[in-house]
């Protein structure tokens, strides 16, 4: 598949947006006008820039409110195309995009515009230029990509086609499957773009809310599965308009749209196995079965990536710091066991039941212990989050399949007889690893800290039975979307519909990001920055406040063994058990013992859910949880309580510093 991206994707200057699209390995790039117009450098200039970048110029656009106009202002049009097309000439660029009429069309006529769309054809057949018509959502008259096929099909000129784009189709939920009786000579190009679900108009929403493909939640597997049993051979090419991607480092975006363009296509080829065709383009089965996609060949050819299952679980959670001390005894209060120190490396290893937390005190460009490894970074002051271990079937393809994701591979400095680890950066820097995955839970690994023992096989009575739950991770303003995909592409996660939820500091938006059997459970946030004037000194980074949550059997237990032992609990104010109480019913009795442990609950058609924090130690916290029932969510009515008692603890530090 030819790959491709619109220059206005993407933030910074023309040889900024070129540069970054080659480094990404884009095949070709189309040319936003208003680059184009807005940089120093000449058509010449931008035509060597390209040959020597070695992209392709495959579009020039957009051309816009040609159609359905009067005399008068059609001679304006063909003269404004004129040079468009001679300007297309220097730079070497052979098809232009042409919108349907959205501003100056007052004449609701197919002949008319048939007439017009040929005379422009002839023109540009005359300066050796195609042209790309295209069915804005909001046109004012042609809003339907079957329309504007049938308008090329009128004129029946080589030098007219179509251009199908995926979010002018699917925003209008118009059916993609007459797409493949297209006559792929006359799609001249097709251009993609993902979109979350909203209400409201499309323009705005095509201006502003377009994302990468797999970053939304438009079918556009089933889209391109259509356009390649079509015959189409072109370019697909990358067209979003969204206020971050046009603010946010610009390579970084570049090697983003590339990964989704990755996605797609192992995703297209997918659909085309699971929905075969047969000879004439129409779902079929029958006596014989049905006809394998697998088998069937199309002119596109479409690559495809390592197959790999998706995560069985959590093998661990580290936590970097330069101070371990309150860690250390946060981790004891919880009833986590120390089970020692690595052997060659200082990276402790503390556990409860089969999860598994990694203190993590090297400097990142050491190596870290176990699992673990360093991007380069220093150690952080105080506690953050810095890696996550998933249980994989192969963790060598799992890797390979990252990486040709262009993921970029984490190195883990290892001694003999050590556990080697495949391990990758997750685009919130978070380091992940991948772990042979054992029937028992235990880990191999673990032989390598203190005596050996993992005390997942330990004694019950004395170690709880636990797992980790989920984990909640923060993601910047600018990398929410490129979050999104990586964990769907890279770790076979499936994103849930996203959700907000009110702070102090604005709306905090979150993500869910899940196995099917919710083995595991990722939950990425976007959140507005905790506000860190005057907290130096106070063990707090600025940024964003993230946790680890373990799930036990016996919560209520858990959380006064954990009081016995010290632990400084979030405390959860008086009106929230009356809120509570007047929403549920609860027993007195336990409602009292949910005031008096500081636990917090919620229920639904399917189960039940206790949970409680911790204090936050640098920008990390901790969760216990407890499911009842078939419970699926996370406590979503008591967020805004949690984030309420963690803003004013955060500030009365301010206050005491």
């Amino acid at each position: 598949m030819r790959t491709g991206i619109a220059t206005v994707c993407l933030a910074g200057t023309l040889r900024e947006k070129m540069q970054a699209c080659a480094v990404a390995g884009f095949d070709g790039i189309e040319i936003f006008e208003q680059d184009l117009v807005t940089s120093p450098l000449s058509p010449e200039d931008v035509r060597k820039l390209a040959a020597d970048l070695g992209l392709n110029l495959d579009l020039y656009q957009p051309f816009r409110d040609f159609d359905s106009v009067p005399e008068d202002l059609l001679a304006a049009n063909l003269r404004r195309a004129d040079a468009k097309f001679r300007l297309m000439s220097r730079l070497g660029m052979d098809t232009m995009l042409l919108c349907s009429n959205v501003g100056t069309a007052t004449i609701d006529d197919d002949e008319l515009r048939a007439a017009q769309l040929s005379r422009l054809a002839d023109l540009a057949g005359d300066h050796g230029v195609r042209v790309a018509y295209e069915a804005l959502a909001w046109g004012m008259y042609v809003n339907d990509y079957e329309h504007a096929h049938r308008l090329v099909g009128m004129v029946d000129h080589p030098n007219l086609g179509t251009c199908l784009d995926s979010f002018h189709i699917l925003s209008r939920d118009w059916d993609t499957a007459p797409i493949e009786a297209f006559d792929p000579e006359k799609i001249f190009f097709v251009q993609v773009a993902d979109a979350p679900k909203l209400s409201m108009d499309v323009l705005s929403w095509s201006r502003h809310y377009r994302v990468f493909p797999g970053e939304g939640q438009f079918e556009l597997a089933k889209f391109m599965g259509h356009v390649v049993r079509a015959g189409y051979t072109g370019p697909v090419s990358l067209e979003v308009f969204n206020d971050v991607f046009r603010q946010a480092d610009v390579e970084r975006t570049a090697v983003d749209a590339m990964r989704s363009l990755i996605w797609l296509e192992e995703q297209s080829a997918a659909w085309l196995e699971a929905n075969p065709a047969n000879a004439a383009g129409g779902m079929t089965s029958g006596a014989a079965g049905p006809v394998s996609g697998a088998r069937r060949r199309y002119p596109m050819e479409l690559a495809t990536l390592p197959r790999v299952a998706e995560p069985a679980g959590f093998n661990f959670a580290e936590v970097r710091a330069g101070d371990t001390a309150g860690l250390e005894t946060l981790l004891g209060q919880l009833g986590f066991a120390f089970n020692g120190r690595h052997r060659t490396k200082d990276v402790q290893l503390w556990t409860m039941g089969h999860a598994r937390v990694i203190i993590n005190e090297e400097p990142a460009a050491i190596g870290t212990a176990t699992a673990a490894a360093g991007t380069g970074q220093p150690a952080p002051a105080a506690p953050a989050i810095s890696a996550l271990g998933f249980d994989v079937d192969s963790p060598v393809i799992a890797a390979a399949r990252a990486q040709q994701l262009k993921a970029p591979a984490v190195p883990r400095k290892s001694q003999a007889n050590e556990e080697v680890f495949q391990g990758f950066a997750a685009p919130d820097s978070t380091e992940i690893f991948l772990c042979q995955g054992s029937p028992d839970g235990t880990a191999a690994w673990t032989r390598e800290f203190g005596d050996g023992l993992d005390v997942a096989a330990a004694d019950p009575a004395e170690h709880p039975a636990a797992v980790i739950d989920h984990v909640n991770l923060a993601q910047p303003w600018q990398h929410f979307d490129e979050a999104v995909l990586f964990y769907t592409s890279a770790l076979a996660l499936e994103p849930q519909p996203f959700a907000e939820v009110a702070s102090p500091t604005g709306l905090v938006r979150s993500q869910v990001m899940l196995t099917q059997d919710r083995g595991v459970r990722l939950v990425l946030n976007l959140a507005p920055l905790i506000q860190q004037e005057g907290t130096a000194g106070t063990g707090h980074r600025p940024g964003y406040q993230e946790h680890i949550a373990f799930a036990v059997e016996d919560l209520v237990a858990t959380a006064r063994s954990a009081r016995d032992r010290g632990l400084d609990f979030l405390q959860i104010p008086a009106n929230y058990y009356e809120d509570l109480d007047a929403r549920f019913a609860l027993d007195p009795e336990f409602l009292a013992t949910l005031r008096e442990l500081n636990l917090l609950y919620d229920r639904d058609a399917d189960g039940e859910f206790l949970h409680f924090y911790t204090a936050t130690v640098g920008s990390v916290f901790f969760e216990m949880v407890e499911r009842r029932g078939a419970y699926d969510g996370y406590g979503a009515p008591n967020a805004p309580v949690r984030h309420a008692v963690q803003y004013d603890h955060l500030h009365q530090l301010t206050r005491t510093s």
